[in-house]
């Protein structure tokens, strides 16, 4: 599995697992397919902070598929 804190495994269109701004106490994950990446530092230590389909933002956990 590829990891989420790296920018340069991470391409729009790809299916992860994010955790929410209001879910980071709980780490509750929700799923979606990557619109735009928000991080521009190549790493991050928490993960890498997305903008999935639906609008939500969120930083990377895992990566569920790969191109």
């Amino acid at each position: 599995m590829k990891d989420g804190k790296t920018r340069a495994n991470i391409k729009p269109g790809m299916l992860v697992n994010i955790v929410l701004k209001k879910d980071q106490r709980s780490g509750t994950l929700t799923e979606g397919i990557v619109k735009d990446l928000l991080t521009s530092a190549p790493v991050h230590h928490r993960g890498i902070k997305v903008r999935l389909t639906d609008g939500q933002i969120g930083r990377i956990q895992e990566i569920i598929e790969e191109d």
